[in-house]
């Protein structure tokens, strides 16, 4: 993550901050969420019975796929210098556009939105994340979720 004076946040809102590395989504990933949230629905899990649908495959969860934004974003988001630690502070918003079949690559894309000082020594980070997939022209998602920065 590159760190940068908390004065010079603000240059960095409304700027394009980069694209992380893409990665698979294979079959023992969405297995490993789905045992990992109890979420089991047939079209994650069963590539038989989901190759019958209108996606001709099985997908990944959404919210696997919304899972993978700190990953993804930690080698992009612009941190304060002097950061003692950051944490989720949850999303703003949220759309899923596109599913993600099995064996796809994604790779996310992050632009800051806003950086605001809650209180002295806290920043809170919003960026728009889109989830690309490799060869599609529509994202997974694009999403808004917030970082709180504790300097």
């Amino acid at each position: 993550m590159p760190y940068v004076p908390v004065a010079a946040l603000s240059q960095y809102v409304g700027k394009e901050l980069g694209r992380s590395e893409w990665l698979k989504i294979d079959q023992q990933r969405i297995n490993l969420f789905a045992e990992a949230t109890g979420d089991f629905q047939f079209i994650h899990v069963d590539p038989e019975k989901a190759s019958k649908t209108p996606f001709g495959s099985t997908i990944a969860h959404g919210f696997l796929t919304l899972s993978l934004i700190p990953k993804l974003m930690e080698d992009i988001l612009v941190l304060p210098e002097g950061l003692k630690m950051v944490v989720n502070y949850g999303l703003d918003s949220v759309r899923f556009i596109q599913p993600v079949k099995v064996d796809s690559q994604v790779r996310l894309k992050v632009e800051l939105t806003e950086a605001i000082e809650k209180k002295p020594g806290q920043w809170l980070l919003k960026v728009t994340a889109t989830l690309e997939i490799e060869g599609e022209a529509k994202p997974a998602y694009i999403a808004e979720p917030l970082s709180l920065c504790f300097v």
